[in-house]
């Protein structure tokens, strides 16, 4: 644990009184639960993270909470990442084997998702009395309502249930895709807006009497799916709205820039979000927190720098991701944590929090709260990810895992690889020939677990 803190005064101990006395009037009570998710942002597309793109909302949750700068995905790929994160077990339990993600003009993807029996964060936390809403990118299923997030413990739902969408009229290419509890909208504006100017209604209507989870999962920067008109088809591409492109104009290069206006105007939207919680009086009590679902695309703007590749690998540029959490009384602000975390220790946190056993649950997370609190929490972890093969996308299917410091990758492209990342973190150096009893057992643990993880049918 690495802990800034202001330097020592005369009145360090009576400070120090306070803030105890403050966190355990906040831990008393269950918190109201802001969980921002952005899509296909890296670890260097967040200013307090190195980036040179300006995020300075995103950044204050770091300066008045906790900055965790060993954090992963639940996966490199959108769906299973939304899986793991949302049911806190491991993607490969899925039912449906959610590993790559939904297409959404796919036939054979249409009667896929997540299914009745995988409990999600926000049932478990309805069932504790908590109002919940989604706003934004959902993915685990379009093909018929029994996939959509009212059916999966969400009391409001608002957005897209595609992996991607036109920010301008709110269509997957010129199929609507825009819902409000699934009813389908004809929506027209910027849905970075859209989804912002959702979340702050929502916000402004909450009481303080009951308690709220907000899942707020944006679909920036993730590039849009437009139309072609010409070809009849549908196309990716970046959609930045023309006003913020200036705000970024010292980035010469004309893809990166594009997708550093796309993230300005997500930092604009969760400034805006933090705002409403001031000013309806709900800031102290909230927990907010902020990740990103995988690493970045470079093709398509992302950033995953220093660490190596990106998006759809299991390589460092992959998984390992952003992810800052403000709860004013109980976190220390300016705090930062190397523990070894993942998405999926959230489920467990939240659930937790709100008072609820975990007993029923088959959970492949910790609660965080020691570490959040700034308790010495010391433990090694062991991180499995598996990746499917996706014809559509060319990809093959990867799996990955990590025990301590040491990591175990296989590539469809570039084989298997053994990696120590406390002297190795941005995975330079093949040490499998030189540790071949580690490798041989990590190879195998990882191939026990993906075949142990696969439900029956």
């Amino acid at each position: 644990m690495i802990t800034r803190l202001n330097p020592l005064g005369p009145f360090v101990l009576i400070g120090f009184f306070l803030f105890l006395v403050r966190t355990t009037e906040a831990a008393s009570q269950s918190p109201n639960i802001v969980m921002i998710f952005s899509d296909d942002q890296g670890i260097h597309d967040v200013g307090c993270y190195g980036s040179e793109i300006p995020t300075p909302h995103i950044d204050s949750l770091a300066r008045e909470g906790m900055k965790l700068n060993q954090f992963y995905a639940a996966s490199a790929i959108c769906t299973p990442s939304r899986f793991g994160l949302l049911t806190g077990r491991n993607p490969s339990r899925s039912q449906d084997r959610l590993l790559s993600a939904l297409m959404f003009l796919a036939d054979e993807d249409k009667d896929r998702g997540i299914k009745s029996q995988e409990r999600t964060i926000a049932s478990v936390l309805k069932s504790a009395s908590y109002e919940t809403a989604l706003i934004g990118k959902w993915h685990l299923g379009h093909g018929n309502q029994t996939y959509f997030p009212n059916q999966h413990g969400f009391d409001f739902a608002y957005g897209h249930t595609a992996g991607c969408v036109d920010f301008f009229t709110m269509s997957y290419g010129n199929t609507p895709d825009w819902y409000l509890n699934g009813e389908l909208l004809d929506v027209t504006g910027y849905a970075t807006d859209d989804i912002t100017d959702q979340a702050v209604k929502y916000i402004g209507e909450r009481s303080k009497e009951q308690p709220f989870f907000l899942f707020l999962p944006y679909n920036a920067p993730h590039f849009g799916k437009g139309w072609d008109d010409g070809k009849d088809v549908p196309i990716n591409i970046l959609q930045p709205h023309p006003r913020d492109l200036d705000r970024v104009s010292f980035i010469k290069d004309p893809t990166r820039r594009k997708f550093a206006a796309m993230v300005a105007a997500l930092d604009d939207g969760i400034g805006r979000v933090l705002k409403a919680l001031n000013d309806s009086g709900l800031s102290q009590n909230t927990m907010v927190i902020f990740m990103t679902d995988h690493g970045g695309d470079p093709n398509y703007g992302g950033n995953n720098q220093p660490y190596r590749d990106g998006k759809a690998t299991l390589f460092e540029g992959g998984i390992r991701v952003p992810c800052l959490v403000r709860w004013p009384g109980v976190i220390q602000p300016g705090s930062e944590s190397d523990e070894t975390t993942w998405a999926m220790d959230w489920f467990p946190t939240l659930a937790k929090l709100a008072g609820m056993s975990l007993a029923e649950f088959q959970l492949d997370g910790i609660n965080l709260m020691p570490i959040l609190r700034g308790e010495s929490w010391h433990h090694p972890r062991e991180l499995f990810w598996e990746l499917g093969a996706h014809a559509e996308l060319k990809r093959g299917p990867w799996l990955g895992l990590r025990q301590g410091d040491w990591k175990y990758v296989r590539s469809p492209i570039d084989g298997e690889w053994l990696f120590h990342l406390k002297s190795d973190p941005y995975e330079k150096r093949n040490l499998k020939l030189q540790n071949e009893n580690r490798f041989a057992k990590m190879r195998n643990r990882a191939k026990l677990l993906s075949e142990n993880y696969h439900p029956e049918h």
